[in-house]
């Protein structure tokens, strides 16, 4: 059986597998004697670039902190508190969590922002809750007096 060597095509007595390992992992290749003295000196020189670096590891995603499992504002946004604490003259990060003492403040300020308070109070419709219906049509609001003004309109001619 004659082999050919897997870089240069070539054919020969000298053509032989050869295998090699190189990061953990075993490989195989067709190479003459000449090929095969390139291969180890390609090998020794992996060999002294990986001994002289380090492992680079990929960046973990964290993980949500515990305050987003149970949030201690109703109907506000971290983006709400850092806009009101910059009104306020309280210096806040511009990512990143909002410190304790700056949502106790805003709390203080906007009671029903409250979690806390709205979670044990019965039925008690936020803000959000009541922008969110007129922004629906549900509820008292622009839209029902339109509604109500074009229908006398209309009654009217």
């Amino acid at each position: 059986m004659i082999l050919v060597d897997d870089l240069d095509h070539s054919e020969g007595e000298d053509v032989a597998r050869r295998e090699f390992p190189l990061l953990n992992r075993t490989f195989a290749i067709d190479l003459s004697e000449a090929n095969q003295e390139r291969l180890s000196e390609a090998l020794a020189f992996i060999e002294t670039v990986l001994e002289n670096s380090r492992e680079v590891k990929q960046a973990s995603r964290s993980k949500k902190a515990a305050a987003d499992l149970s949030p201690r504002l109703r109907g506000y946004t971290a983006t709400d508190v850092r806009e009101w604490a910059r009104e306020q003259g309280i210096e806040v990060p511009a990512r990143g969590k909002v410190p304790d003492e700056v949502i106790e403040q805003f709390i203080v300020a906007y009671p029903d922002a409250d979690a806390n308070a709205a979670d044990s109070a019965q039925g008690g419709e936020t803000v959000a809750d009541a922008d969110g219906a007129a922004a629906d049509g549900q509820g008292e609001g622009p839209s029902e007096d339109a509604d109500e003004s074009a229908a006398r309109a209309a009654a009217a001619s």
